[in-house]
């Protein structure tokens, strides 16, 4: 397996909290549908969904994306509060680790400051302030 690319639900929220990523990670989005850009006979698209998020795509580093969508009200709000699956970053330095945690905690709650870890990585977690859970860490192991 070449990436992994994670995608997350939002409720109305999609576009506020990508362009928050992309303040830290950088780059620009390949990919912005919105549900009324759908809208036909055979997808009708209500008032209340027609500017929602279908699909944004965001490039991060050279092989992955982070991708996302806005829930339409006819399918009830996503929980934020749940324990969603977390997004786990491995950073090329210490010093791109620490910059990408303090950039995404920002406004959050870290539930784990960046640290030496026992597993030999230096690693954080945090909920960032949209509710979505990362793990930012730098293995040294893993550089060649």
């Amino acid at each position: 397996m070449r990436t992994i690319n994670p995608w997350i639900n939002f409720n109305g929220n999609a576009e506020e909290a990508f362009n928050f990523y992309k303040s830290v990670f950088g780059g620009d989005f390949t990919k912005i549908v919105r549900f009324k850009d759908l809208s036909g006979p055979d997808f009708p698209v209500g008032e209340e969904d027609a500017n929602k998020i279908m699909t944004i795509i965001l490039p991060i580093g050279k092989h992955n994306v982070l991708i996302a969508n806005d829930v339409p009200a006819f399918m009830g709000p996503v929980n934020e509060n749940e324990n969603r699956s977390k997004i786990s970053i491995s950073a090329e330095s210490r010093q791109e680790a620490e910059e990408i945690f303090n950039g995404l905690s920002a406004g959050g709650n870290v539930e784990a400051p960046m640290a030496d870890s026992p597993w030999g990585a230096y690693a954080g977690m945090f909920r960032d302030k949209y509710g979505i859970e990362w793990i930012v860490e730098f293995d040294a192991s893993y550089i060649s």
